[in-house]
C-alpha cells in the first residue's frame, strides 16, 4: 500500500533519552517498564518488550525513537504513553531503534 507524504507526517517520531527503566514482572509477556526525557515535551513512560537484548540499568542514557501521538495504553498497573519503536531480529525480538550520534531530545523524524 501506497501512503502520501502527509499521511506519514501524522505519525509524530520524535528521539527521547531513557532516563530510568525497570523490569515489568506484571506484564503478561516479558517486559520492561521505560521512563524517557523527550525535552520540551516532557517525561512520557512506555512499556517495551525488550527482555531479551536488553537489561534495565543498560537502558539508561539509551536514545531511542518513539511514537508520541498513539493514545496511551493501559498495561496491567502501567500506562504506557509513548511506542518505543525497534525491529526484529532473526529470532523475532525487538532490537531499539535509535540515533548513531546524540541529538537533542523531542527531534522530530523526517
Amino acid at each position: 500500500m501506497t501512503i502520501s507524504y502527509d499521511d506519514f507526517q501524522k505519525v509524530d517520531i520524535r528521539v527521547g533519552t531513557v532516563i530510568r527503566a525497570e523490569p515489568f514482572p506484571e506484564a503478561r509477556k516479558p517486559a520492561i517498564k521505560l521512563w524517557l526525557d523527550l525535552g520540551e515535551l516532557g517525561e512520557r513512560k512506555s512499556s517495551a518488550q525488550i527482555t531479551r537484548h536488553y537489561d534495565p540499568a543498560e537502558l539508561v542514557g539509551k536514545q531511542v525513537l518513539c511514537v508520541i501521538n498513539f493514545a496511551p495504553r493501559q498495561i496491567g498497573p502501567f500506562m504506557s504513553e509513548v511506542l518505543v519503536l525497534g525491529l526484529p531480529d532473526r529470532d523475532g525480538e525487538v532490537v531499539l531503534i535509535g540515533p548513531d550520534h546524540p541529538v537533542p531530545n523531542a527531534g522530530r523524524m523526517f
